[in-house]
């Protein structure tokens, strides 16, 4: 179960899934990989992995075959298994941002609903801080191959972990 809705400057995305929170936290943050297509590749050579460092002041940032790095994002709040705050520093160009003032934010929260149950809840807010073109920006995350294939790729995980 997934929906989704979409606002000026916010996009909002859950999904439920048949986790507990501290696993379906666990298995967001540490299988990131797995989540983001390979095909969001802002470096130029193919993606060996994408990186997300578990702490505030972390990275989450994309390896390449040839060892180059790409910072596309940075660990703003992680508070295991509630949730986690990442800056989003792409630009509607879909170029890296340098400038943090020009970022928008992605908050993902977890939210038991039940005992094995949990809601899943992913806010993308502060697009307009992306200047001229923000809403192709908005658009695209918002649309079904942004946040809605992400959260289904991380479903789909979880379908795997609850048989686990």
């Amino acid at each position: 179960m997934s929906s989704s809705i979409s606002t000026d400057t916010v996009v909002r995305q859950e999904v439920v899934v048949d986790l507990p929170a501290d696993r379906a936290f666990a298995l967001f943050t540490e299988q990131f990989d797995k989540i983001k297509p390979r095909e969001h590749n802002l470096l130029g050579v193919p993606i060996a992995e994408t990186v997300f460092e578990p702490r505030v002041g972390g990275a989450v940032y994309d390896r390449g075959e040839d060892g180059s790095t790409c910072r596309w994002a940075r660990v703003l709040e992680f508070e295991p298994p509630a949730l986690f705050v990442i800056s989003w520093d792409i630009t509607p160009r879909w170029e890296v941002e340098t400038d943090p003032a020009r970022c928008s934010e992605v908050e993902v929260s977890f939210v038991g609903v039940g005992d094995a149950r949990t809601r899943v809840a992913l806010e993308h807010r502060h697009l307009d801080r992306h200047g001229d073109g923000w809403p192709s920006e908005r658009d695209g995350v918002a649309g079904p191959g942004g946040w809605p294939l992400y959260l289904q790729r991380y479903a789909d995980l979880a379908v795997a972990g609850a048989r686990e």
